[in-house]
């Protein structure tokens, strides 16, 4: 019974399949070539990557090791569709991606400045917290 159960829904499941393009077909296949791809082997596992392709991108990627932790640093250019250049530098490393460019977006300024007293409490709560972490120890 388990079989013929088994065998239904197998047979009742919808079949998939692809076919990869030919490259003869009317449709042209939109390749960028790669015109540039340097990756250099350093010592301690560091590396440097650079890589310029032919429809204008460029990466140049550092790899290293700092207490164990891997920090990349680095940059990538492309033309926007609009025709600026953009840049983005960045480093990755303990404490995220920190990416740098004209083109990020930027949180507006905060409207008004923290009343003192605002200030005052958030360090009091700071004190406390220092505070109840050292009775612990």
């Amino acid at each position: 019974m388990k079989f013929v159960l088994f065998f239904a829904v197998a047979i009742a499941a919808p079949q998939f399949s692809y076919s990869a393009p030919t490259g003869d077909s009317s449709e042209e296949l939109n390749v960028v070539p790669i015109l540039k791809y340097d990756n250099v082997h350093g010592p301690g596992g560091n590396r440097n990557v650079e890589v310029e392709t032919g429809n204008g991108i460029v990466l140049s990627r550092s790899y290293s090791f700092d207490s164990g932790a891997q920090i990349q640093a680095g940059q990538y250019s492309y033309t926007a569709p609009g025709g600026a250049p953009v840049v983005v530098k960045f480093v990755a490393n303990e404490f995220g991606y920190q990416p740098e460019s004209d083109y990020l977006p930027v949180a507006p300024a905060f409207p008004h400045p923290i009343p003192q007293f605002v200030l005052d409490q958030i360090a009091f709560a700071a004190q406390q917290d220092a505070d109840s972490d050292s009775e612990e120890d």
